[in-house]
């Protein structure tokens, strides 16, 4: 663990300038992607002019002042533009589709709602030079393994002839076409779903469409699952320390409990395991989440973009968002955020780094601080939360100077 943090306080200090970087890409990253297999004639085409792009090393470290929100997200992703067009593409592209849901058992509706969630329909795949893109954010070091591993995927699939050095462009970092495979997924789940002899997923649908499910296939899908369902809690459940979105129970428990659907019928008798998952707290909108969301996940491990693709396809098939949602909703204030985390970190609850991200350790942490003050246990850090902690921070402050006289 020290040789892997000093490896990293390392390279995080690597100067941003360019003698540095093509110093690293030769004598540094070279030698590793020719044991693995890279030609020297493909790193030497590849290198080439390339420079460091700064811009991109910015964006990587940049982080908002402000969290979005469930609804917030939503409100962006789940647009009724994108609904309308997505059923549009839906009907077009229905041959496709049931081809690939015979083959990986990935319905239709949730392809098109991937395709939709990454590159708005095809409207934006990116403009990046992978390579530059890759061997940047590989030198820049804070996440050297992972952009290293893909940098030599990049390399591989212009060696392999799939396609040319100036073809090879996406986002800033490094996915790459209609649905946004990063390279290494690309050499791995790529499909030529046309019998063209090649994989090509920015033009053809036929290739993007079966990549993503034999991808999706891979990770996990249950086929004729959906992703989770939107429900609604009862006045008679009280178990909010339950609404973790991880541990999972069977639809007869939650029903118990007083979970039901969203339109407040009863929960389906027979179902796969759930967990129950509230992204704005006890007052906002509730999910029972099946394993397929969690498949999702996995492709982005985001709890709102994985609800947002799920929710995206049931209203591209005529199920939208029943939970009401503000129209314009605010962001949290990182600094907020912060200040709650500091909050009960002094108390003694282990919240982990105080950094402004809301993780499983802190909400963890919250729920026990909600659990011992009478609250609703549902992790969630509110301004009401921010307001009580730092009433509780005065009160601690104003005893201590008591004591003190």
């Amino acid at each position: 663990m020290l040789l892997c943090t000093a490896a990293m306080a390392q390279a995080a200090q690597r100067p941003a300038d360019n003698a540095a970087f093509q110093k690293w890409l030769w004598h540094t990253f070279a030698p590793k992607a020719r044991k693995a297999g890279v030609k020297e004639s493909t790193l030497k085409a590849a290198f080439k002019g390339l420079t460091l792009d700064t811009r991109l090393i910015h964006k990587d470290r940049n982080q908002s002042e402000f969290v979005l929100t469930f609804a917030q997200y939503y409100r962006r992703s789940v647009t009724p533009e994108r609904i309308r067009k997505g059923r549009a593409l839906l009907k077009k592209y229905r041959p496709i589709l049931d081809r690939v849901t015979r083959e990986t058992g990935v319905p239709g509706r949730f392809l098109i709602a991937f395709w939709g969630m990454e590159t708005n329909y095809g409207g934006f795949t990116g403009n990046t030079p992978i390579i530059r893109a890759l061997a940047t954010l590989a030198y820049e070091g804070r996440r050297e393994k992972f952009f290293t591993r893909e940098l030599i995927a990049a390399l591989k699939i212009v060696q392999n002839n799939h396609f040319k050095l100036h073809q090879l462009k996406g986002s800033w970092a490094g996915a790459m076409g209609q649905v946004q495979f990063m390279p290494s997924n690309y050499l791995r789940y790529g499909r030529d779903g046309n019998g063209d002899g090649r994989v090509d997923l920015w033009n053809t649908m036929e290739d993007a469409f079966l990549s993503a499910g034999y991808f999706l296939a891979h990770l996990g899908w249950h086929g004729g699952e959906t992703w989770g369902r939107e429900v609604k809690l009862t006045r008679r459940f009280s178990r909010y320390e339950l609404a973790d979105g991880v541990r999972r129970r069977s639809l007869s428990e939650w029903a118990k409990l007083g979970v039901v659907r969203a339109d407040g019928r009863p929960l389906p008798k027979k179902g796969p395991m759930a967990a129950l998952w509230l992204p704005m707290g006890h007052t906002g909108p509730a999910f029972l989440l099946y394993p397929n969301f969690y498949v999702i996940k996995k492709w982005n491990h985001s709890y709102n973009y994985a609800l947002s693709v799920g929710l995206l396809a049931d209203a591209i098939v005529g199920r939208p968002l029943q939970a009401w949602l503000p129209q314009k909703p605010a962001g949290i204030p990182r600094a907020r955020l912060r200040a709650i985390q500091q909050a009960l970190k002094a108390q003694g609850y282990a919240i982990g780094k105080v950094d402004g991200i809301f993780g499983g350790r802190s909400r963890t942490a919250l729920r026990k601080w909600q659990q011992e003050q009478g609250l609703p246990a549902d992790g969630w850090p509110s301004e009401t939360i921010w307001w009580k902690l730092h009433e509780q921070k005065q009160q601690a402050q104003s005893r201590t100077v008591a004591d003190r006289h």
